[in-house]
């Protein structure tokens, strides 16, 4: 029996570019996915999302994996009430961020995704005693510099990018502490949610409040394929993130939100003034300090 060949560097290389590419585009077009539910409320849009995910994540599982899949990742150390904490942060982020573009927010959507390497910095400072060089430390005061000049002059604390920011962070966090594979861990959460996704969906329909089957044939079709949408970029992350440096994923990762940002400015018209041009300048001062101070530390210990 012949032997398979070992697979080309230079092709998993490429597949894996273009599936984190994909990864990245996929989210930085979803302001115009869930702008075209807007006549259907966030909380049923999330809890479709939600149930449709679990039906395309679990069936792909049990494709792949047989039906082994659930024990296997359910018997990690402390998978299960890990996952039970990811899985509430990551409804929370879900809901707010449909929510928020649908109520014309996108811009300060966006600036959350910005902020969320940063946050995920921080968290690993106080939680993981993760240290910072001086170089890192001020692109951090810089972040927050840019946060405290758009707080200012707005008026307001920009309450939905540091929510959407810090329940994606705490989200990562956890998903680093236990030890189970993206899509295995997406299945899970989704079955952690998909009972009370759906009671509130028959809720909805009890009460005739629901929009699946009374909006319109389109709306229905989107709400069925956003687990679709949910489900295909995760996997497409995991694939990619193992075939290409970790360093270039962190500078790909800034793709969704610059797509979503000029989505809200020059598709949806919202304000974009000079006073929010300084703040998110100094973020994306810092996000570049930070992320060129990661690349040249990963040349100097030679995995560049």
């Amino acid at each position: 029996m012949s032997t398979p060949l070992p697979a080309d560097p230079g092709i998993e290389y490429r597949r894996g570019l273009v599936a984190t590419v994909g990864t990245f585009a996929v989210w930085g077009i979803f302001p115009l996915y869930w702008r075209q539910l807007e006549a259907i409320p966030s909380l049923q849009i999330t809890a479709h999302r939600i149930a449709w995910c679990t039906l395309f994540v679990v069936g792909f599982l049990l494709w792949r994996n047989g039906l082994r899949w659930l024990p296997n990742t359910l018997a990690r150390p402390r998978a299960a009430p890990l996952l039970v904490a990811s899985s509430i942060l990551i409804s929370i982020n879900w809901v707010l961020y449909i929510w928020a573009v649908n109520a014309g927010y996108v811009v300060e959507t966006a600036l959350g995704y910005f902020i969320n390497p940063l946050v995920n910095v921080m968290l690993g400072v106080l939680v993981l005693r993760e240290r910072l060089n001086s170089r890192q430390w001020f692109a951090v005061a810089l972040a927050a510099a840019g946060v405290a000049w758009l707080t200012w002059s707005v008026g307001r604390l920009p309450w939905i990018a540091l929510t959407l920011a810090f329940s994606f962070g705490l989200y990562g966090l956890i998903r680093k502490m236990v030890s189970v594979e993206s899509v295995p861990g997406l299945g899970v959460e989704s079955l952690i949610m998909f009972l009370p996704a759906l009671g509130f969906l028959a809720w909805c329909e009890y009460g005739g409040v629901s929009g699946f089957g009374h909006v319109g044939r389109y709306e229905d079709a989107l709400l069925i394929f956003a687990g679709v949408m949910t489900a295909v970029p995760l996997i497409w992350f995991a694939y990619g993130a193992r075939r290409i440096p970790l360093s270039l994923v962190g500078i790909l990762q800034y793709l969704a939100p610059t797509m979503q940002l000029l989505t809200g400015v020059f598709l949806f018209g919202e304000p974009f003034s000079s006073q929010q041009l300084i703040g998110f300048g100094c973020i994306w001062a810092a996000l570049a300090i930070y992320a060129v101070d990661g690349l040249w530390r990963i040349r100097m210990r030679g995995y560049g």
